[in-house]
């Protein structure tokens, strides 16, 4: 997706949540920033990864483990949603592409990045912190921000990690996207996280 499509979402969000631009852009620099030398990965890595080929999106919710045996993982590139990372590890899967704003079990995804997945780190205002703790741990990344990308980074649209695990997807070829381990009503979570929730319905069924 062209920023400038996904710049009047962004402002939408923005105001709904009450978000800082500034921060958001603060933050992207410093990943950008982080993010000179080999432990970058490029564009292209990633899209060949991607392109042409079956995706299995898993998100984070209760009912990941359950989905995962309607499904044939073997068939499919896995793209993790964060804290989905740690259920496919125990389940004896690793992730081919982890997409994360470190807010899950970061040291899974250390370990999944260790045997071979392609990390996409998304920079945000709430998570410089974050950046700054375990990036310079991880090998193999991709950036990625909310506002207009500086230099190095991508923006592939989307908001939570999930659904922009669609936008990505998407945008660099995927033949198909599968998801499981969404479940856009769990109402055992904060209202926060419902609202999140709701965004990420709304722009996944975008692709519908």
């Amino acid at each position: 997706m062209e920023y400038d499509k996904w710049e009047p979402i962004y402002k939408k969000i923005v105001e709904d949540f009450g978000f800082s631009e500034d921060a958001d852009a603060d933050a992207a620099q410093l990943l950008s920033n982080l993010l000179i030398g080999p432990v970058k990965a490029n564009l292209k890595s990633l899209t060949d990864v991607i392109k042409g080929k079956d995706t299995l999106i898993c998100g984070n919710a209760p009912t990941l483990k359950k989905d995962l045996e309607q499904v044939d993982p073997s068939n499919h590139v896995i793209i993790a949603a964060d804290g989905a990372t740690s259920v496919l590890l125990e389940q004896g899967l690793i992730p081919d592409v982890v997409v994360t704003d470190l807010d899950g079990d970061v040291e899974k995804e250390i370990e999944a990045n260790k045997k071979g997945a392609i990390m996409v780190v998304h920079s945000h205002g709430d998570n410089t912190g974050k950046i700054l703790s375990f990036v310079p741990l991880l090998t193999n990344i991709i950036g990625t921000s909310q506002t207009k990308p500086p230099h190095g980074l991508f923006n592939f649209g989307g908001f939570t990690d999930g659904d922009r695990c669609v936008f990505m997807a998407h945008q660099l070829g995927a033949t198909s996207m599968t998801l499981v381990g969404f479940d856009f009503d769990d109402e055992n979570v904060d209202e926060i996280k419902k609202k999140k929730l709701n965004w990420a319905r709304r722009l996944i069924e975008g692709f519908a």
